[in-house]
């Protein structure tokens, strides 16, 4: 498939899960608030969704998958530290306060909704402090080491 179609079928499949996601109410603040608030109970039931289609989805990869060469698709752990918990809570705090996590600011900036302006210019500014800071937070966290260039993303 050339890059060209490629970046067409990706722009297409997030269009598509950004309609879903709006649609769905899991890009509306009060949903999410209510969620965290233990009183809006949709949401657990789209993310309890989300996994039961996709963990047999993985197991059928791990199992049978091959990429289009025919090589089988490996598909192993991240390693387990520190910085798995702090990372968490850091992620749970900003999408408790900001009522949105990465692909839902995307779709409330595309509703016209001003204040997700705001939590993209924070998740923009925490991800390249973190990229900063990196070499720093190694050790204190027991991070490995960074591998630039290395296609396991």
């Amino acid at each position: 498939m050339s890059k060209r179609v490629s970046i067409i079928v990706y722009l297409a499949f997030g269009a598509v899960f950004g309609f879903i996601l709006s649609r769905s109410g899991a890009a509306d603040y009060d949903f999410i608030q209510g969620m965290f608030l233990l009183e809006e109970f949709q949401l657990y039931g789209i993310i309890g969704t989300a996994v039961a289609v996709t963990a047999p989805g993985l197991w059928l990869l791990k199992r049978h998958g091959r990429t289009l060469t025919g090589r089988k698709i490996e598909i192993t752990p991240k390693p387990q530290h520190r910085g798995n918990a702090i990372g968490g809570i850091l992620f749970g705090v900003g999408w408790s306060i900001t009522g949105m996590c990465p692909g839902p600011i995307l779709v409330n900036v595309g509703e016209g909704k001003l204040y997700a302006l705001a939590a993209l210019a924070g998740v923009l500014v925490g991800a390249s402090a973190f990229s900063v800071l990196y070499p720093r937070l190694t050790s204190l966290f027991r991070l490995p080491p960074l591998q630039v260039g290395t296609g396991d993303g």
